[in-house]
């Protein structure tokens, strides 16, 4: 077993899964990656979005709804139970089953004593090639939230929301000190050879910026390898507050991310880069506005 991190750091994994048919093999595998994030002194661990199926958003189908449930639920006891038994604060992302008609994209923050902190609920539901989640998806209507757990508070969002720095910044102004990012994303197969790097080069970038302009952790756990005409890119990684990024996972196969997160520098960067300081909160106003065409 690793050693125990330094007071003031929290070791946080994130599981980079390659997900298969079958639902049960696929939480079998998300429970085995948290106990060994556990075993290599694991604090936070967070799994990848939606990570006890396969992408199922990559066609319109009404089966699918099939796939949903309820949280609680037994997923969600699941993940409760993992938690408590190793101690860890487990984030977990999960089609939820709202009622008749109302599903959602969500996660669930689980404390160490497996207790559910809090859910959070995808707000930005993308409509894009072989992404067609606004077919099963509800947005959010809990808002951007920040939960207090044994070893820090976390804010999550999940994978589109990851490009809107508003979602950032609501998360981080609620105390967050790292934000988490379940994912799943990857390449077309017709893009890739031209657009690959430089989508692949946006995702971390515009990540890496959350991180320097809210002076907060941001980690980002992606699902890997090859589902129907998408090639999930894994790259699973760890940004701290000044946007240097901490550990990358690679893009070959499943893999379990260990980084330590020293939340003190939270404080140091922010003092040194004082944004939330000087932000013009009197003059941003229009920012909710659609657009500013009048």
């Amino acid at each position: 077993m690793s050693a125990a991190s330094p007071p003031g750091v929290v070791r946080v994994a994130l599981v980079q899964m390659q997900c298969e048919e079958d639902p049960e093999r696929n939480l079998a595998a998300a429970l085995a990656a948290v106990t060994e994030a556990k075993d290599r002194g694991a604090q936070i661990v967070c799994l990848p979005e939606l990570f006890r199926s396969r992408y199922f958003c990559q066609a319109e189908d009404h089966d699918q709804f099939d796939l949903a449930e309820p949280i609680p639920g037994p997923t969600s006891d699941a993940l409760a139970v993992a938690a408590r038994q190793h101690e860890v604060v487990l984030i977990g992302s999960i089609f939820e089953r709202r009622a008749a008609g109302v599903y959602h994209n969500s996660a669930c923050v689980h404390d160490a004593d497996g207790s559910l902190v809090g859910l959070y609920r995808k707000m930005h539901i993308p409509d894009d090639p072989l992404y067609y989640e606004k077919f099963y998806f509800t947005p959010g209507d809990l808002g951007f939230r920040a939960f207090p757990t044994r070893y820090g508070k976390v804010g999550v969002l999940i994978c589109w929301d990851q490009w809107f720095p508003e979602a950032a910044r609501l998360t981080a102004l609620q105390g967050a000190e790292i934000l988490f990012y379940p994912t799943a994303i990857g390449w077309h197969d017709e893009e890739k050879a031209e657009h690959g790097l430089g989508q692949h080069d946006a995702w971390r970038t515009v990540q890496r910026g959350h991180a320097v302009a809210n002076g907060v952790f941001v980690a980002a756990p992606n699902r890997v390898g090859r589902e129907g005409t998408v090639e999930f890119w894994g790259g699973s990684f760890v940004t701290g507050p000044f946007g240097d990024v901490l550990a990358e996972a690679g893009h070959g196969g499943a893999e379990v991310l260990v980084v330590d997160c020293d939340l003190s520098r939270v404080e140091t960067v922010r003092r040194h880069w004082p944004f939330l300081r000087d932000r013009r909160i009197d003059a941003y106003r229009g920012i909710t506005r659609q657009f500013l065409d009048d």
